[in-house]
């Protein structure tokens, strides 16, 4: 089961895609899509930043985690990603949500991690964009 990744943004360094969960739902994309045209762009130029510059500067913008797990951050919107561990170039967003106290709920950090590692399942199956490395099932 499971389907192609969205990509979102494809820069000079990294490649950003929503991952997909065990349902093959996209839980970033549909958050990502319901959102007004100005959120939109504010989070596509956080997008643009890391996709062609690899790094982020601005902890304003760019919230860490911890243990491999980052945040893109536009005022109280945050959508969770992680670099993609078997696809080297390759960074997976895998929810939104707006943010209500100080810090990330645990709740939305669990979350996300086990959107990762549904969406680490499925693409060990599928062809995971237009690239020529194809993934096959052990």
């Amino acid at each position: 089961m499971g389907a192609e990744r969205r990509l979102v943004y494809h820069g000079k360094m990294f490649r950003i895609a929503f991952a997909r969960d065990r349902e093959g739902a996209c839980p970033a994309e549909e958050f990502f899509d319901e959102l007004p045209i100005a959120d939109k762009a504010k989070l596509d130029n956080l997008f643009r930043i890391m996709g062609d510059l690899g790094k982020h500067n601005n902890p304003e913008k760019f919230g860490d985690l911890e243990d491999g797990l980052y945040e893109f951050k536009s005022f109280k919107i945050r959508m969770p990603f992680a670099y993609a561990e078997d696809e080297r170039g390759l960074i997976l967003i895998t929810h939104g949500f707006r943010k209500k106290k100080d810090k990330t709920p645990p709740a939305e950090i669990v979350r996300a991690r086990r959107i990762l590692q549904e969406d680490a399942q499925s693409s060990k199956v599928l062809v995971i964009n237009d690239q020529k490395a194809k993934r096959r099932q052990p």
